[in-house]
């Protein structure tokens, strides 16, 4: 009952049945093969692009369990990917023929009310940390969609509804429980391996697997005023154009965004719109109710729009309202950008853009950053673009593979129209597998502190399925994420 499977070198090996065994024997969890019940569920990830059948999964339990696979990895020198919630738009969480660590059993919160405290586990969702941090009226601020990793938003930044405000998912990070390379157990904070925690915040995960984070939480509800604005694309220039004088002027404690998309067939939306391209402004004040209908009036105002549906509601139901625009199992292509203005020239490339979806799925997500995540310098964590206001997400997506071309080059072409208005750096995030190239990008002058902590805690660059940070000495070939897809 061996296994064959790939090493950090790239060749196969076999492990004997007798090696399979030990470890299976050492684990508290289950350890799976591609014939093994569940072991489907444990290779399916969000992107359904990303169709790759590794060798072996080891389902962890415990950080003990997350300690024996990471020993096991580096004493056979295998290919090894992590998984916490299988959101990755690169599809990071998978590869053919290697050793998966799945973390996604370690689903646990637990809240410390009186010391506004969470630990999470590596496994759990934004859904699950939401709900029970709003049990007692907290929150941190994380991202959007409610299936998404704590883990990998966290690591890589992670920014919400309420980054103005409160500042990134990282910013808010206490401390970590981390299994490093060599399979060591540590803390860091920033008392204890402050260095390690540096890089934690915003560095992805290249230097060790979090088993448990610890969040600062803040009083954020438990309603908010929240919700949508609609126009027709026709008038998207002139409500564009109001935006970008309304918004950097408002209280971090707003977040408003927009998107461009064909309308879903929305309840509130006349049916006649259903299908056609739509403007969509998405607010979220998450301070006094009172405070923020006077602070949105101006916006709601403005043109004629199409539907408004900005009230009262629970911020634990606002952060899953767009659920059914990201479920799993659809086909996802991203390109990103970031900027420190909307320009004409970039409200211009969107709406022409906009005009021609090549998909019904397929948006244009336009984020509003600044506020307290500029607080905080680029030295002071991983996390090195912070001067950022706004950021694009050009969202690729569709059901079918025949769309592949069509989408990806919509995709890749609004990405390199837009590119004159940008900053040159990017959400480390919303790197598909095919853009290693802009890792240093979006590391920026970070970047070289953070090879030299690379050096540090993995040397042999055992965690480097993931938006790879290389140390020094590492001469082996990276096999790309792009190698283990179809090349499209």
């Amino acid at each position: 009952m061996g296994a064959s499977i790939r090493t950090l070198s790239g060749p196969d090996i076999a492990l004997p049945d007798d090696v399979v065994e030990q470890l299976r024997g050492a684990l508290h969890g289950q350890l799976s093969m591609p014939a093994s019940p569940g072991s489907d569920e444990a290779r399916t990830i969000w992107n359904a692009m990303i169709e790759r059948r590794p060798a072996l999964v080891a389902r962890c339990v415990d950080a003990q369990d997350v300690a024996v696979a990471v020993r096991f990895a580096r004493e056979n020198s295998l290919l090894t990917s992590v998984r916490g919630g299988g959101h990755s738009i690169a599809g990071n969480a998978v590869c053919d023929d290697a050793f998966m660590i799945d973390l996604s059993p370690m689903r646990a919160v637990q809240v410390d009310p009186a010391r506004r405290v969470a630990r999470v586990e590596g496994g759990a969702t934004l859904g699950e940390f939401d709900r029970a941090a709003q049990e007692h009226g907290l929150a941190t601020p994380l991202g959007i969609n409610s299936t998404t990793g704590v883990a990998g938003l966290t690591l890589g930044g992670g920014f919400g509804w309420l980054s103005r405000r409160l500042g990134l998912s990282s910013d808010n990070l206490l401390a970590a429980d981390v299994v490093t390379a060599s399979g060591e157990r540590l803390r860091a904070s920033k008392d204890e391996n402050a260095d390690l925690f540096w890089g934690l915040r915003g560095g992805g995960g290249n230097f060790g697997i979090v088993t448990t984070f610890e969040f600062q939480l803040h009083r954020v509800g438990p309603t908010v005023l929240a919700g949508l604005i609609i126009h027709p694309l026709d008038d998207a220039k002139e409500v564009l154009r109001f935006y970008r004088t309304f918004a950097p002027e408002t209280p971090e404690e707003l977040a408003c965004w927009f998107v461009m998309r064909k309308a879903p067939p929305l309840p509130f939306l006349p049916v006649e719109w259903h299908g056609r391209e739509i403007l969509v402004l998405a607010a979220c004040y998450s301070g006094d109710v009172a405070d923020g209908e006077r602070i949105l009036k101006p916006l709601r105002q403005f043109g004629h729009p199409i539907a408004d549906v900005i009230g009262p509601q629970p911020f634990a139901a606002w952060q899953t309202i767009l659920d059914p625009l990201l479920t799993p199992g659809m086909r996802n292509y991203w390109k990103s950008h970031d900027f420190l203005e909307l320009s004409d020239g970039l409200i211009d490339v969107f709406t022409d853009f906009a005009r021609r979806l090549p998909d019904p799925n397929t948006e244009i997500a336009f984020a509003q950053l600044g506020g307290a995540i500029g607080r905080l310098t680029n030295a002071d964590s991983a996390y090195a673009r912070r001067e950022a206001q706004y950021l694009v997400n050009v969202h690729g997506r569709w059901a079918d593979a025949a769309g592949d071309e069509a989408c990806i080059a919509w995709s890749r072409d609004l990405f390199t129209a837009a590119a004159p208005y940008s900053t040159g750096s990017v959400y480390v995030n919303f790197l598909t597998g095919d853009e290693e190239s802009r890792v240093r990008a979006a590391y920026g002058a970070n970047y070289d502190r953070l090879v030299a902590l690379k050096n540090r805690f993995d040397p042999t660059n055992l965690f480097r399925v993931n938006q790879n940070i290389r140390p020094t000495a590492f001469t082996l070939p990276t096999p790309s994420v792009a190698e283990q897809r179809p090349v499209i």
